[in-house]
């Protein structure tokens, strides 16, 4: 009998599901660091859609197909950190494989964290939770206020713009689609420019025209990373509609379509980041303005632009329950099924 422990969050309304490797006697991926770790478990190649059949990979299937995740469950191993200067590192994995960068999910490991005690925070006040994924060296900033978590603001790695005003054809019409990397490469689109509006209604259109985009870059030189395979690509591909400016800022509703046709049901907090680089280029966000990032589900980020290219985010992160996965060796299903 197999048994895998988790503790489960919501940030914005994405699941995030954490296995905290070394308290399960999990052995992590081999690697010096959390980039090789990850290289690892995708396996040659450098997709993060086509990882590589393995023990590590099997816990990974169990936690995410059903009948004990569903195709929207996202989650992280937690493995050990690049050196000293880090409280830990983790693993970021969907459905169909792994992510260099999850916002969202660094959200609610840094609640993790300060609430499991693995970070000792204050009562009063905000405590910086150090984590190596994938993509770099990341911080949640996890605010405290009479003992309880009221917020988590995700410091990413920089972002930068990789191409602007990409033709690219799909069947709802031609889409001009802006490229920017943050910790991922994501594809941004107007969705008017399809005839598309940011709702539940619109999802299934929604999610087919982020499918496309993505697989009409697949070569595109501005999604290739200078530092490899491993960050290169298009991983999600952002769909946004412009609301009411807010005093402080742009305010823009988004759906990013992830991986094979996933949704993020947050903002997306990478993507956030993405964005930002990219409004800060066309001069509608300056110093001290703030971008306010609501989801097809009507969560909300705040994110801001801070200097060399660095962003914030900041939203809250709850946890949903804690939980004891097993499977049985005479159960046909194994790992489980997707749909």
């Amino acid at each position: 009998m197999i048994s895998v422990r988790t503790t489960d969050y919501h940030t914005a309304g994405e699941p995030f599901r954490i296995v905290d490797l070394a308290a399960d006697g999990i052995a992590p991926a081999p690697g010096d660091t959390v980039a090789e770790r990850c290289a690892t478990v995708i396996g040659p190649g450098g997709s993060g859609t086509a990882p590589r059949r393995s023990a590590l990979d099997d816990v990974r299937r169990l936690l995410v197909q059903e009948p004990r995740g569903h195709a929207g469950m996202y989650g992280g191993f937690v493995v050990p950190p690049d050196d000293d200067g880090a409280h830990f590192g983790v693993l970021f994995w969907h459905k169909d494989g792994y992510s260099t960068a999850c916002g969202h999910g660094t959200m609610a490991l840094g609640v993790w964290a300060v609430e499991t005690g693995r970070v000792p925070a204050p009562h009063d006040g905000d405590v910086q939770v150090r984590i190596d994924v994938p993509s770099g060296r990341v911080g949640a900033t996890v605010h405290r206020d009479g003992g309880r978590t009221t917020g988590v603001t995700f410091r990413n790695v920089a972002a930068r713009v990789g191409a602007r005003k990409v033709p690219v054809a799909t069947t709802l019409g031609l889409a001009e689609v802006d490229i920017a990397h943050a910790g991922a490469c994501y594809a941004s689109v107007a969705a008017r420019d399809l005839g598309l509006d940011v709702s539940r209604a619109a999802l299934p259109d929604l999610v087919r025209a982020g499918q496309e985009v993505r697989a009409a870059l697949a070569t595109h030189p501005a999604t290739w990373h200078p530092d490899g395979p491993l960050l290169s690509g298009v991983y999600g591909v952002v769909l946004y509609e412009e609301l009411p400016d807010t005093p402080f800022g742009p305010y823009q509703r988004n759906v990013t379509v992830f991986a094979d046709g996933q949704i993020d049901r947050s903002p997306c907090g990478s993507g956030t980041s993405a964005r930002l680089a990219l409004l800060a280029e066309d001069g509608r966000l300056g110093p001290g303005e703030d971008l306010l990032h609501e989801s097809v589900v009507g969560t909300v980020f705040t994110g801001r632009m801070l200097e060399g290219g660095v962003t914030e985010v900041t939203g809250t992160a709850y946890r949903t329950g804690e939980h004891t996965f097993t499977i049985d060796p005479h159960d046909a299903l194994g790992t489980g099924f997707t749909l």
